[in-house]
């Protein structure tokens, strides 16, 4: 989620070279399941970045690949592309593409937690959702969660992106904002700690969560690919939640496997701080009573409810016939 976005690589070889680094043959039997990501592997998906020291997917009979995006609608049309069996999402994308008729089914809820937000320097004077008018504002790209959801702030005020100027700065870029080009940047936890880091000095920061706590990331599957490949996906899902609820409990441990396996995580330091953040947003009511992955269907509801009151979208949607937790597997982790 803090999003220096790169263009998809097309070749998936060149990813895992990226990602793993060099990787033994394909066990006999393995099946290869490719995640299409919104972005770059960084710090805050060690889990998934882990699987060279881990072997969670190993485990299941996986072959785990990975694809890099630039933001969650780029992670879906890369899997309508047939590049990718599962996009690793935000519930905004997800939206989208099904008010645009894409038969979409969601299978994991990745991270619960609304994590983006709004950053402006304190002298600015940007406080609410209203004072974002007439104003430029940075979003990671045009593709991405921070995007989406200040669309979402933009509309509490009664506003539209015709209201504000966009300036798409990238991933993990706030130099922008520190140099005064834009007024504003749309951001997400992790984001802000990065920012912070690289000495954005105090802001005011409007909190997406405040005006619509959806999930920040979920995992998506083409309707086909749910109902023909369900063993398959539940396996995949068994060896996510179980790399997720590794890194909750061993944080200190992925710290260190980010330093040689994401592209921005050769500080060991800020890397604990990253995915202890992320930690938490993997976490929520739902989950601790149904397990990691959980959704809950009302929030999923609300988000698509207040998207077409709004106008982002163009119809109403039924989350009870496109939001599945049927191959998560009994169990799960907390």
């Amino acid at each position: 989620m803090s999003r220096s976005f790169c263009r998809l690589c097309s070749s998936i070889p060149l990813v895992l070279a990226l990602l793993f680094g060099s990787l033994p043959a394909l066990a006999h039997g393995e099946e290869t399941v490719t995640v299409a990501g919104w972005s770059q592997p960084i710090s805050e998906i060690t889990n998934l970045l882990a699987e060279p020291d881990k072997e969670f997917f190993k485990k299941q009979g996986i072959a785990l690949d990975y694809v890099p995006g630039t933001g969650g609608a780029s992670a879906i049309q890369t899997m309508l592309t047939g590049r990718a069996d599962v996009a690793f999402t935000d519930p905004a994308s997800f939206y989208h593409a099904l008010d645009k008729g894409e038969k979409l089914i969601a299978i994991y809820n990745i991270y619960p937690q609304n994590v983006f937000n709004v950053v402006a320097p304190k002298a600015s004077g940007i406080t609410k959702p209203a004072d974002l008018k007439g104003k430029r504002i940075g979003v990671y790209s045009l593709s991405s969660g921070t995007r989406q959801n200040l669309q979402v702030l933009l509309n509490q005020a009664g506003m539209s992106e015709a209201d504000v100027k966009l300036e798409v700065t990238g991933l993990l870029n706030f130099a922008p904002l520190i140099q005064g080009q834009v007024d504003a940047t749309a951001a997400t936890d992790t984001g802000l700690l990065m920012g912070r880091l690289k000495g954005l000095p105090e802001v005011n920061v409007i909190e997406v969560k405040d005006y619509l706590n959806v999930p920040s990331d979920i995992f998506v599957v083409t309707e086909q690919t749910w109902r023909t490949k369900k063993p398959l996906l539940t396996r995949f899902l068994s060896a996510y939640r179980d790399s997720a609820a590794w890194m909750i409990a061993e944080p200190q441990e992925a710290a260190k496997v980010a330093v040689t396996r994401a592209i921005n995580g050769r500080d060991e330091a800020v890397n604990l701080e990253v995915i202890k953040l992320r930690n938490l947003s993997s976490v929520s009511a739902t989950t601790q009573k149904a397990g990691l992955g959980h959704f809950d269907m009302a929030l999923m509801q609300q988000g698509a409810d207040a998207f077409t009151r709004l106008g982002i979208i163009s119809r109403s949607l039924d989350m009870s016939q496109v939001v599945k937790s049927d191959l998560i597997p009994n169990g799960a982790a907390q």
